[in-house]
């Protein structure tokens, strides 16, 4: 009876002193805890630290950008958690739990490690959710945790199976992209983006991949549209001179252009420099642009400069190889994974268009479309920025007409596309004409590429830009 009165007090002052001789010390003790004890089972459940899981290309450090959730919110399975920045790519890191976030182990713009717990999730355990230590002491990121954490927060769909076929051949389900209903990933996207990687060619899918041409008064004109809206408007910002000298340290794709320049220049560089007649190119251009934006897509010069580029690799693969740190062996790569220098508010970026070797004209615009847009948004992953075995550089975008390009390791060739500008020239019978003149400039790594074998392939890719049907031939 003492103790069941002891229970039902608020404090134990109100116990009349009369009971208090029934009570020893231990006795007082013991209730004490059993009532603390029954309240904290009741009202807590379990903590789960979620580590930063490895995402790849051996980063060992991120830095925390942005945090889509507070202390107190309530998340639920491939909710955003936040977005962090490596020297390589953007990544949005999504919740694997249902539960309450109880603690961020990080403010804005600190350094995250992997490896090392990035938020403290309250989860209910009663569903039975894997202990604590069977998720954080294994950082390595597993085949199914790839699910989990993707690029920019997208919820992954696709069945068992289809994840399986993504595990046994060690793909990403983050990489591929899928064209079932609300994106979801079927076999046939994992079969195409498994042989873009390996180069093979499938037979064509049953579902058809090029939308017929639409009329101007259908929904063709809307893509376009959407996709302007999407384009970030620059933000006029007043100047102010503060008279003090201000010190930031190097870090996101900075600090990924220190180490790439700082490797670029242990490399002998040679030069070669052209001008191109793009005057044939340019009345075709303006025949397919209306094509391609019935399309959706945007058709610029530069898908015609990496198919042209790919046609010539395929006669010198030299310049689409890589020599190793001693110098002892060349690698001849077999995909042509041609980089875009990009400039955008983050810096100088170099995502690539992989396997150009097998795609058409059409393909290459859609894929740059896609990059262009994820760059602009600063969402471009790990997958499109690395990889690359040969790149072209277009300056002219931004006005110039010569360049001294810097070869990005381990490439051993870069190119750099000048302005189009409308200059005089001659033609064969000595008669002045109007002329869309290009200048493009090379740079080749002299150790294993010599002059003539740059000026060959120069002359090449030209060739196959002054007379763009010239390019039928050779297409596949």
């Amino acid at each position: 009876v003492c103790i069941h009165r002891v229970r039902s007090c608020s404090s134990i002052r109100f116990i009349k002193s009369k009971y208090v001789c029934v009570f020893d010390k231990s006795a007082l003790k013991f209730s004490h805890q059993q009532r603390l004890f029954r309240t904290s089972a009741v009202s807590c459940g379990q903590i789960v630290q979620f580590k930063l899981s490895d995402i790849g290309e051996g980063i060992t450090e991120v830095t925390v950008k942005e945090w889509y959730i507070k202390e107190g919110d309530s998340v639920s399975q491939f909710d955003s958690i936040c977005e962090v920045q490596s020297d390589k790519a953007s990544v949005t890191i999504t919740s694997r739990y249902d539960g309450v976030i109880r603690k961020l182990h990080y403010s804005i713009d600190e350094i995250a490690f992997v490896g090392k717990p990035l938020v403290d999730i309250e989860i209910d355990a009663s569903k039975g959710v894997a202990p604590e230590e069977d998720v954080v002491e294994t950082p390595p990121m597993s085949h199914e945790e790839h699910t989990h954490q993707e690029i920019k927060g997208h919820k992954t769909l696709a069945t068992p199976a289809v994840r399986r076929l993504a595990m046994e051949n060690n793909i990403k389900l983050s990489e591929v992209v899928g064209t079932g209903k609300d994106n979801r990933i079927l076999k046939e996207d994992i079969l195409n983006y498994l042989a873009k990687q390996t180069g093979a060619i499938l037979p064509p899918s049953p579902k058809a991949e090029i939308v017929p041409p639409l009329r101007k008064t259908e929904a063709g004109p809307a893509a376009p549209k959407d996709k302007a809206r999407k384009i970030p408007v620059p933000v006029s910002r007043p100047i102010v001179f503060s008279g003090k000298d201000k010190t930031e340290p190097v870090t996101g794709f900075q600090k990924a252009m220190v180490k790439t320049m700082s490797a670029a220049l242990k490399i002998p560089h040679f030069g070669y420099c052209d001008e191109i007649d793009l005057t044939q190119l340019v009345q075709l251009r303006e025949e397919l642009k209306p094509l391609a934006e019935i399309r959706g897509v945007k058709l610029s010069f530069m898908p015609f400069f990496i198919k042209a580029a790919s046609l010539g690799l395929l006669q010198y693969p030299i310049l689409n190889a890589s020599l190793d740190e001693n110098c002892q062996n060349v690698t001849y790569k077999a995909s042509h994974n041609i980089g875009v220098a990009m400039d955008t508010e983050q810096g100088l970026i170099v995502p690539n268009v992989k396997n150009v070797q097998v795609c058409s004209v059409f393909d290459i615009a859609v894929e740059l479309n896609r990059l262009q847009s994820l760059g602009s948004a600063g969402q471009l992953g790990t997958s499109d920025l690395t990889g690359g075995t040969f790149t072209l550089s277009n300056i002219g975008t931004i006005g110039g007409t010569y360049a001294k390009p810097v070869i990005l390791p381990p490439e051993v060739a870069i190119g750099a596309l000048g302005k189009i500008q409308v200059l005089p020239r001659f033609n064969g019978k000595g008669e002045v004409f109007k002329a869309q003149i290009m200048n493009v400039s090379w740079s080749a790594d002299h150790r294993i590429i010599d002059g003539a074998t740059m000026a060959r392939f120069s002359n090449l890719w030209k060739s196959y830009l002054e007379n763009p049907a010239s390019m039928l031939l050779d297409l596949k």
